[in-house]
């Protein structure tokens, strides 16, 4: 097992300092980091009453507000949202949002604080396709109204790519489970290995409940047509379900080329570099410009070694060997490598669910498909494609489906 993969790649707050952080804090009345958070998790508050010392107070906020607290804490891009609006940026350098926030959910787990609590039971019910940061949301959301919510999930194991995806020196499994267990305690029901199409349809899920909610994620892989049926071409996101799965206890080659520049390709090539692969090369459609990375993702990429050369397209490749052209200058590229590992972007499947899927989208107006009881939250609804993002999604879905059953 590789400790550096397992061990998480951010170390904690010490109370100390941890207090230092949230002392910096302008406390501004109208708060633009609260402004700017997408899941509405209320950063502005939740820093106040750490700074007077009340942190089961400013658990409580973080809870009630983001049932994947924990999560997002170690996950969002916290650059795009909630520190870009940071004033404390025009001083020297915004707060540490998400350090703070994972301070207090440790906080939070450490005394086993139980800070969600659930409304007398409506008699209604709410089918969740989906298992995955949407999914998980939308279900605490409404089963904290008094709905009746049981979860759908395709695999052996909840958590979609949280579980399955994101890094275990970025999310550890163990922070997954804890909050799936939250969930779960609110008297949410999870049935696994039932793929909606197959196992169970959506007819019988329409008719057996009060509304359906899809939060199906775009899990599945892309893979270029010059790298079909090539022995030496992996997808990232099967490559990294391999290593979670495994808690880094596999063996790397020596000499492995990455395609692609969003988030799961720095998840990637951190990654490989963690297990102790000494030759990580990363070839980018993007120019840095352009980057479709994090800035926290790229910037941990970097500081691992890895080469990454933007701007270049691959158009042919036989085996290990590929041929890159660039976007703009006149230039070419060849690289050969043990193994190359495709990032070029994901795909819903949607196959069974009865929707139709445009550029990975529901096509449908809102949060709902017309004329029907069905809600759509998460990768397939209109919007970012970030976990915070999913929860912001199944937050508002939670709310349309409450209104549409006639909730308060």
């Amino acid at each position: 097992m590789s400790k550096k993969y397992v061990d998480e790649y951010e170390k904690a707050y010490t109370p100390r300092l941890v207090m230092e952080e949230a002392s910096r804090c302008l406390l501004c009345l109208d708060a633009p980091c609260s402004s700017a958070c997408p899941a509405g998790t209320d950063p502005a508050k939740f820093i106040r009453s750490l700074r007077f010392k009340n942190v089961k107070g400013a658990a409580e906020t973080v809870r009630i507000n983001n049932a994947l607290g924990a999560i997002c804490a170690r996950v969002c891009p916290t650059e795009r949202y909630c520190q870009a609006g940071c004033s404390r940026s025009g001083i020297d350098k915004p707060i540490d949002i998400g350090g703070i926030q994972r301070y207090i959910t440790d906080y939070e787990d450490a005394l086993k604080m139980d800070t969600l609590e659930v409304k007398e039971a409506n008699g209604k019910k709410v089918a969740v396709v989906g298992s995955g940061p949407a999914g998980l949301t939308s279900a605490a959301e409404l089963a904290k109204l008094g709905y009746k919510v049981t979860i759908y999930e395709a695999s052996n194991k909840a958590g979609g790519y949280l579980r399955f995806g994101i890094p275990e020196y970025r999310l550890p499994t163990e922070i997954v489970e804890k909050e799936i267990d939250r969930i779960v305690r609110l008297g949410v029901d999870i049935v696994l290995n039932t793929r909606v199409g197959e196992d169970i349809t959506m007819d019988q899920l329409r008719k057996e409940n009060d509304a359906v909610i899809l939060a199906i994620g775009a899990s599945k892989g892309k893979m270029l047509p010059m790298f079909l049926n090539n022995k030496k071409a992996v997808l990232a996101v099967d490559w990294l379900k391999k290593v979670k799965s495994k808690k880094g206890n596999i063996k790397v080659k020596e000499n492995v080329l990455v395609i692609g520049g969003g988030d799961v390709a720095m998840d990637v090539v951190t990654s490989l570099k963690l297990l102790g692969c000494p030759h990580v090369t990363d070839v980018v459609y993007e120019q840095f410009s352009e980057f479709k990375a994090s800035k926290k993702e790229l910037m941990g990429a970097q500081e691992q070694g890895v080469t990454i050369i933007d701007g270049y397209v691959p158009v042919a490749a036989r085996g290990g060997q590929v041929k890159f052209k660039h976007r703009v200058i006149n230039a070419e590229l060849k690289i050969k490598a043990d193994l190359v590992i495709l990032a070029v972007g994901q795909y819903v499947d949607a196959n069974g669910v009865d929707v139709e899927i445009d550029r990975n989208e529901v096509k449908a107006e809102g949060v709902q498909v017309a004329n029907t009881n069905v809600f759509f939250a998460g990768d397939i609804a209109h919007g970012e494609k970030t976990v915070v993002w999913a929860v912001r999604s199944a937050k508002e879905v939670a709310y349309r489906v409450n209104k549409f059953l006639g909730g308060k």
